[in-house]
């Protein structure tokens, strides 16, 4: 379960509703959750506890034709995923990259190169130019927007200036999502921490300080 209260259809705002209905149709998707691409559907129903912050995030949506007719955004699709997708991954949000695997394959990135996301630093599938905006979004998730000149100067051999500030405006807006979703625990980031103590092996025996055991021999 998320770590927030969903809000159900019936306490639901007219513009998250609008939502409600075209992703769960007339379920209540607190009650019974699902969407048409197999997620649990509870990132609509927490960010609905808060209308204006639902706002802000579908218009974001909203930029490339997402639940809309049209796209007001210029910025070649293919570029906008990559740059998503890498977001995705090196935040570690299991729900951001699996959503815009598809997303990046509706709108004609190569399966090749949605495979090698995650390596695509010693992968030969990209271009120059995409290897380029790939650095570039590693600067901005791993390096939190510090990005040396020599990646700068070459992804503005690539992109317009209002290109590079809508796809650094992408990249950033999906860092904030993964992080939210990850502290959530939404969709597919609802997981268990991985990252805990492994007991010694052998079950009953105390092991009360193994790594001053080890030294002492050592030294013995």
């Amino acid at each position: 379960m998320p770590r927030l209260r969903q809000v159900p259809r019936a306490e639901a705002s007219p513009n998250v509703l609008k939502y409600y209905d075209r992703l769960f149709g007339e379920r209540d998707p607190v009650a019974e959750p699902g969407t048409a691409t197999g997620t649990p559907g509870d990132w609509w129903t927490v960010f609905a506890l808060s209308p204006p912050v639902f706002d802000h995030a579908t218009s974001h949506f909203g930029m490339f034709g997402m639940f809309t007719d049209r796209s007001v955004s210029k910025l070649d699709p293919k570029i906008r995923e990559l740059g998503i997708l890498r977001a995705g991954y090196v935040a570690g949000s299991q729900f951001v990259f699996s959503q815009h695997c598809k997303a990046a394959r509706r709108n004609g990135l190569d399966e090749a190169k949605i495979a090698a996301i995650p390596d695509w630093q010693v992968s030969d599938v990209y271009s120059k130019d995409e290897r380029a905006l790939l650095a570039y979004a590693d600067c901005l998730v791993l390096e939190r927007g510090r990005t040396p000149d020599g990646v700068f100067a070459a992804v503005k051999q690539v992109l317009s200036d209002e290109d590079i500030l809508e796809f650094t405006y992408h990249v950033c807006g999906y860092v904030t999502h993964a992080i939210m979703c990850k502290a959530l625990k939404l969709e597919y980031d609802n997981v268990e921490e991985r990252i805990r103590e492994v007991p010694v092996p052998g079950e009953g025996e105390l092991v009360s300080d193994w790594a001053g055991q080890a030294w002492s021999r050592q030294e013995s």
